[in-house]
């Protein structure tokens, strides 16, 4: 690039002279330290200014202005050096025309070496598929660079439904009406489609969505604002559309004065930590600022995983609170004295549980041990040191179970309940906040199918007609703080979490979402199976989140409160002392035949579809 730019330089030069004297010159006399003059000046000033040192199939804009600032300063140099000597036969306007025909000559050159050697390296590549990216804002013209440099797709043009934009072309790549879509993916085989709207609203990424689905194309999205502002776009950003786009439904939007009511200035414990639950509690309660947070798990590399996390969310974002790690388990009723007699907590989130439901019917008395006296150690510990707020992370498996998890989780209910309704029990408030499947946590159903779609499925559905309530794990977390903070004692609470949605059409979505095609009868030639395997041990078909009827609304317009019937605290306690020595010898007859006494529905049904 030296070389070239000394023959750049000697070559503006002879334009320079043929134009300003309106001739095809040949340099005489004086004119000769000019043509020496310019290569002297250009390069050590090229130097000065890094333009060696850039990679030249990745310059840019940032390239280009430190071009232009190195030939003004060249030029003010040779402008100055001209008046200053004044040669006999070297106009004197030459300082500034010379300049201007290098300038266009130097940034054509690197152009070109941009260029060339980009298609050169993209040549030796072979492109993965051929790309529309939907949105033709910044994020997207960010990416159609970043895709131009990888090689690894081929991009047709962008889509975007700002009338202003469609029929006119950024860098040469055709903005399409949404409209035109459907006729361009299948004119031009088209094979990706990335959502480039990292500032959309929830509802508008969803039509967007609906409206693509039809297409057989794999539907990808770019990360959020927040996650791009730290650089700029690169094709390892896209990723597979987020739960809430599968979803299909904006999130419950959170009240902040009843996320903080009881977090902000306090000691907070949440037991399950490390789990899927306990961990987005843990987030969202760090930001309301609370003194000091306890993080209790039983499992050493999630403790550790949540604790870290946290710890750079502190740094983050210039937080304050102190961040404790406790090993334990709540089935250590010793351990969790310990813990709240030291740091004495005033609210407590009690997210530790069992929660698989073939896990739990394999192993009842695991089960039993940590869902139901692991919640009764918790909360005498809560007692016993003077906790203001108890909540409980129930499930909406608690209502009718058909299987001891969901079993479980009502009895664990049914002690809390008794506890609030004892006198003399202290001061501690109790509530339960029940709510259907998370979307996303471990074991959950959309990172299965995700995984198996990347094996070539089949997708497994264990019945055609299973249905349930969805939330995100975001959408959950912030339910249990807001309820807790309005439980007055015993409280249920459940979210009115809308339609339910069925398992087969959630499949049928994310494979359709991939840019593939069901394999079934009517259709063999298919991309992926989905495969029927049979409903679970006490798996239902329906899931509910009420066992009475008339909830009553609470000051959140999306959380009800439930009036469910309990047992008093001295019947129950008999109950428990029967269970506690049935799970002590594993007697599983004995202890579902305690369930059945206490909990609503467990056992009655004949059949798993209700």
């Amino acid at each position: 690039m030296v070389a070239v730019d000394v023959v750049l330089a000697l070559l503006a030069t002879w334009i320079a002279f043929t134009l300003r004297l309106d001739a095809l010159h040949w340099p005489t006399g004086a004119q000769w330290w000019v043509y020496g003059l310019a290569p002297v000046l250009a390069v050590p000033v090229f130097v000065r200014f890094g333009l060696y040192r850039a990679i030249f199939r990745y310059t840019g804009q940032a390239a280009l202005q430190a071009t232009g600032k190195a030939v003004m300063v060249y030029g003010i140099v040779l402008l100055g050096v001209l008046l200053w000597r004044q040669w006999p036969g070297v106009p004197r306007s030459l300082g500034v025309l010379q300049p201007l025909v290098f300038l266009l000559m130097v940034g054509f050159s690197r152009a070109v070496a941009r260029f060339w050697l980009a298609d050169l390296g993209n040549a030796q590549k072979k492109a993965e598929g051929r790309l529309l990216i939907f949105g033709a804002g910044t994020a997207g013209v960010q990416t159609a660079s970043a895709i131009a440099i990888s090689g690894q797709f081929v991009l047709l043009g962008f889509v975007d439904d700002d009338a202003s934009k469609v029929g006119r072309s950024i860098n040469g790549v055709p903005v399409l009406s949404p409209t035109d879509a459907p006729e361009v993916v299948a004119r031009q085989d088209v094979t990706d489609i990335l959502l480039a709207l990292p500032s959309a609203s929830r509802e508008r990424r969803n039509r967007i969505i609906e409206s693509l689905r039809s297409l057989p194309v794999h539907i990808r999205t770019l990360p959020g604002l927040a996650d791009l502002a730290s650089g700029r776009v690169t094709v390892q950003d896209f990723k597979e559309l987020d739960i809430e786009d599968l979803l299909g439904r904006d999130p419950v939007p959170p009240n902040a004065e009843l996320l903080a009511r009881n977090l902000a200035g306090k000691v907070v414990l949440v037991t399950g930590a490390g789990g899927s639950i306990g961990s987005e509690l843990c987030r969202q309660i760090l930001t309301e600022h609370p003194r000091q947070l306890l993080l209790l798990d039983h499992n050493e590399f999630g403790l550790y995983t949540i604790h870290q996390e946290l710890q750079g969310l502190c740094i983050a974002k210039g937080l304050g609170a102190e961040l404790v790690p406790l090993l334990g388990s709540v089935a250590n009723i010793q351990r969790l004295h310990e813990v709240c007699s030291v740091y004495r907590p005033a609210t407590v989130y009690h997210a530790a549980a069992y929660k698989h439901v073939p896990m739990v019917e394999s192993n009842p008395a695991e089960g039993i041990f940590n869902n139901v006296f692991g919640t009764l150690n918790m909360a005498r510990a809560a007692i016993d040191s003077g906790v203001a707020q108890f909540v409980l992370v129930s499930t909406d498996k608690a209502v009718r179970p058909t299987n001891l998890m969901g079993a479980s989780k009502r009895m664990a209910e049914l002690v809390l309940q008794a506890l609030a309704a004892q006198s003399g029990q202290g001061t501690t408030c109790f509530g339960m906040v029940r709510f259907g499947n998370v979307l996303g946590s471990s074991g959950s159903v959309v990172p299965l199918f995700r995984s198996q779609l990347a094996c070539g499925g089949p997708l497994t559905v264990t019945h055609p007609e299973v249905t349930r309530y969805f939330m995100t794990i975001p959408e959950a977390a912030q339910l249990v703080l807001q309820a807790g903070a309005m439980a007055a004692g015993g409280d249920v609470f459940v979210l009115d979490m809308g339609e339910p949605v069925k398992i087969m059409d959630l499949a049928h979505r994310m494979v359709k979402l991939s840019g593939l095609t069901v394999r079934d009868e009517a259709h063999p030639g298919g991309d992926i199976e989905i495969a029927i395997t049979g409903l679970r041990p006490g798996e239902k078909l329906y899931e509910e989140l009420l066992i009475g009827d008339n909830p009553t609304p609470t000051a959140h317009p999306r959380i009800m409160k439930a009036h469910e019937d309990y047992l008093v605290w001295p019947a129950l306690e008999i109950h428990l002392q029967t269970l506690r020595r049935a799970a002590d010898h594993s007697d599983v007859v004995a202890i579902k035949a305690v369930l059945q006494t206490c909990v609503h529905g467990y056992g009655e049904q004949v059949s798993l579809t209700a």
